[in-house]
């Protein structure tokens, strides 16, 4: 029987004791790694398989997790009925930030995790022990939420050398109850980049057009209020745009509102409405930014 082939990975899963949330961020020299390695469940944890991946540890692992087993336990009880243990890579963290990593010592050099309060790293394949080691020091000095220090973690483990063979893949999850689209699910970020030379960097991109589409992660004090001048600016662009027929009065009244409303939708804006007087100030400067151009 021929030795199973495996990819070359680092990861990262984590728990933010602040905000509650749970996430994974991995990249590989394998296609689609984001439909492989992340798993997690909002308010119970997060895992990464990876090496000679055992798809079926994720789901197990998070089962455990919630039913209150540790981190470091639930690993033994998955090695210990995994023939092929020796081969896999797994880390996981729970929604009380207790973390636990096992490398096979079968896993292709230089292969090896760092366990920490909240969060663990793991890599196979890599140039170095100084891969997980930088995605250390990213994770726990960078300032922010989590998404954004899960990123960090992964722009330096590609700094420090990444994976032997390259770079293919990359994926961001994080979970937070209710914090999915329109809150129907717990998937707050699910972005993915599948083929891609530098797919760190892509991810970081995409995550960005995310961010500023459908994400509520914005500063607070990034809001533009609905004044007289606003509000007439806003409907002279709807008017331009054909969603709004009506007088410009300056009032944010119920068919102004109905047309921004239509706008916001058709450029998938509908999770940043506000009902407060004001709009986001990032989508104040798309609305702005499409008038322009159209007038040009």
């Amino acid at each position: 029987m021929s030795r199973p082939v495996r990819s070359s990975t680092f990861s990262i899963v984590a728990f933010d004791p602040k905000t509650k949330d749970l996430g994974v961020a991995v990249e590989s020299k394998f296609v689609a790694v984001g439909s492989v390695v992340p798993y997690a469940r909002a308010g119970v944890g997060a895992v990464a398989t990876q090496s000679y991946a055992n798809t079926r540890h994720g789901p197990r692992a998070l089962a455990m997790l919630r039913r209150g087993t540790s981190p470091r336990d639930a690993l033994k009880a998955l090695m210990s009925r995994d023939r092929q243990a020796a081969q896999r890579q797994v880390g996981l963290v729970d929604a009380r930030g207790r973390a636990a990593s096992f490398t096979g010592d079968e896993c292709f050099e230089w292969a090896g995790d760092i366990v920490r309060r909240n969060f663990a790293v793991q890599g196979n394949i890599l140039s170095g022990k100084e891969v997980i080691e930088g995605m250390v020091r990213a994770f726990e000095s960078t300032e922010g939420d989590l998404p954004t220090r899960l990123l960090a973690a992964l722009a330096a483990g590609q700094r420090e050398g990444g994976d032997r063979r390259g770079q293919q893949s990359a994926c961001l999850l994080v979970v937070r109850r209710r914090g999915g689209y329109a809150g129907m699910n717990d998937r707050w970020i699910d972005v993915r980049v599948d083929d891609h030379p530098a797919p760190i960097e892509e991810l970081v991109r995409v995550f960005n057009v995310y961010d500023a589409t459908l994400l509520n992660r914005a500063d607070p004090r990034d809001v533009v209020v609905l004044t007289p001048a606003v509000v007439r600016e806003i409907q002279l662009g709807l008017s331009a745009t054909g969603f709004f027929r009506g007088p410009v009065t300056g009032r944010f009244d119920r068919k102004t509102r109905a047309a921004f409303e239509d706008w916001a939708g058709m450029n998938n804006f509908e999770t940043k409405l506000r009902r407060d007087g004001k709009v986001w100030g990032s989508v104040y400067r798309v609305f702005r930014a499409q008038i322009e151009a159209q007038s040009r």
